[in-house]
């Protein structure tokens, strides 16, 4: 019986050992990423601009992708890669945009995108993702993509 105790108390502290190693994260589910898609095309609607919406988790895979009717094909690999950029580097592509003004040196960043419409998803300061929006003026792009932004904001207020 003593043996059995002794495994037993070996076992349960092994189990909560490993547990302290390893981190909890939210992340970004398909329900999430089509009410925030939904969010970014009432903006876009509400506007008259026909975009493309991309939504890419925290490892810049894409999760969820909508083209509105008549927008550009051209502005699907756009989208996709502005949401890529800003998960990548954790920052609106609007910031590479603007930082190219003074620094062209921005341009060798693999993978960062100096247009504007791209924005990390965060939840109290974590990246879930990013939204990259294409099809209309980046200044557009970007309140298209901001509305979807705030979409997850109060998602995760619930």
């Amino acid at each position: 019986m003593p043996v059995l105790l002794t495994l037993t108390l070996l076992v349960i502290s092994a189990t909560l050992a490993l547990g302290q190693g390893l981190a909890t994260k939210r992340s970004l589910t398909l329900e999430a990423a089509k009410q925030i898609a939904a969010a970014a095309e009432a903006e876009a609607k509400r506007n008259n601009w026909n975009v493309v919406i991309a939504i890419v988790d925290d490892g810049g895979h894409l999760v969820y992708l909508q083209r509105m009717d008549e927008t550009q094909i051209g502005s699907i690999d756009v989208a996709i890669a502005k949401a890529q950029s800003a998960v990548k580097f954790k920052r609106p592509t609007k910031a590479f945009e603007d930082a190219l003004l003074s620094r062209q040196a921005i341009l060798k960043l693999p993978g960062a995108l100096p247009i504007e419409g791209g924005l990390p998803l965060m939840v109290e300061g974590k990246i879930l993702g990013a939204i990259g929006v294409s099809g209309v003026q980046s200044n557009q792009d970007g309140i298209i993509a901001q509305a979807g932004a705030n979409a997850l904001a109060k998602l995760a207020a619930r």
